[in-house]
C-alpha cells in the first residue's frame, strides 16, 4: 500500500484527525492541500495550517496550505482550483472539518444551529461537490467522510438532535453518492471511531483531562483511513467503517499503542458516539 505521489484535499487539516491522516500519508510522499480556517496562532486551539504544513513536509510529504471556511462557496472552489493546478489532480478527498454542540432543543441557539449544519451537512456536500470533477480523472479516486454510521435509534437524537442531524448529513452524503457515482469508480465511504478520539474539541468542550484520558490519540484514525483510502475505488463504496474494526481486518491485533493512557484496559476506554 501506499499513497505515494497521491494528492489529498482534507479540510481542517491544521490539527486533530485531519492533520493526523495527513501525516499519514506524507509519510509516503503524498501531497497534502491542508484546507482550514487557522493562519494565525489561536488561544486554546493548537497549530495553524503553516505549521501543519512545515509537519507534513518534514514527515516526507508536500504541502499546499489554504486559508479555507468551507461554508463559502467561493474559498472552497478557489483552494480546489489551486490544488489541481499545483499537484496536477486530486484523489482523495477527506471531509473532516466539523462542528460540535451537544446541546438539547430549546438550548440550542440557531446561529449554532446554522453553523453546524453549514460546515457538517453542506460543507461536506460542497467540497463533495467541487472535488467531483477532479477525481472523476484520478485512476482511484476516494471520498472519505468522517461521519458516523446511520444508526437511527432514538437514544442518539434525543440528547442532542441538532448535531446528531448535521452529522447524519454526512452519512447520508456517503448513502447517495456512494450510488450515484458507482459507474465513475469514485469511492464515498465514513469512517467513525470506536472510543472517543483525544481533540481540541474533546479537551476544550466535551470534558477536558478526565475525557482525554479515557480515549485514543488520532493516530488510530490515521491508520484506518490509510487502509481505507489504499483500497480498489470500484470495489470499496458506501460503507460505514469503524476504526478498529478497519485495522483488526488489516491484521492489527495490538491497540495498546493509540492509548492516550497505555496503563487503561481497553474496557475502560470511553465508547464514542452513534455506535
Amino acid at each position: 500500500m501506499s499513497l505515494s505521489g497521491r494528492t489529498l484535499f482534507i479540510s481542517g487539516a491544521s490539527r486533530g484527525i485531519g492533520k493526523a491522516i495527513a501525516l499519514r500519508a506524507a509519510r509516503d510522499g503524498a501531497n497534502i492541500v491542508i484546507a482550514a480556517k487557522t493562519a494565525e496562532p489561536h488561544p486554546k486551539l493548537p497549530g495553524t495550517i503553516y505549521t501543519a504544513a512545515e509537519e507534513i513536509e518534514a514527515a516526507g510529504g508536500k504541502a499546499l496550505p489554504c486559508i479555507v471556511d468551507i461554508r463559502f462557496e467561493d474559498q472552497v472552489e478557489n483552494a480546489v482550483k489551486k490544488a489541481a493546478q499545483t499537484f496536477g489532480g486530486i484523489d482523495i478527498l477527506v471531509n473532516n472539518a466539523s462542528a460540535i454542540s451537544l446541546t438539547k432543543t430549546t438550548d440550542t441557539e440557531m446561529k449554532r444551529y446554522d453553523l453546524m449544519h453549514q460546515i457538517n451537512t453542506r460543507g461536506t456536500f460542497l467540497c463533495s461537490k467541487t472535488c467531483i470533477p477532479f477525481l472523476k480523472e484520478s485512476d482511484n479516486p476516494h471520498v472519505l467522510n468522517l461521519s458516523p454510521p446511520l444508526n437511527m435509534e432514538p437514544r442518539w437524537f434525543g440528547p442532542h438532535v441538532a448535531y446528531t442531524m448535521a452529522k447524519y448529513g454526512m452519512s447520508m452524503c456517503v448513502l447517495g453518492m456512494a450510488e450515484e457515482f458507482k459507474k465513475e469508480g469514485i469511492a464515498f465511504n465514513a469512517l467513525w471511531p470506536k472510543t472517543v478520539i483525544e481533540t481540541a474539541a474533546v479537551r476544550n468542550l466535551l470534558g477536558g483531562e478526565s475525557v482525554c484520558s479515557k480515549a485514543r490519540t488520532p493516530e488510530i484514525m490515521a491508520d484506518a483511513a490509510y487502509a481505507i483510502l489504499n483500497k480498489n475505488s470500484r470495489e470499496f463504496t458506501g460503507n460505514f467503517f469503524i476504526d478498529e474494526e478497519v485495522l483488526r481486518e488489516s491484521g492489527v491485533t495490538d491497540f495498546s499503542q493509540y492509548k492516550v493512557n497505555p496503563e487503561l484496559s481497553d474496557k475502560e476506554l470511553l465508547p464514542d458516539f452513534f455506535i
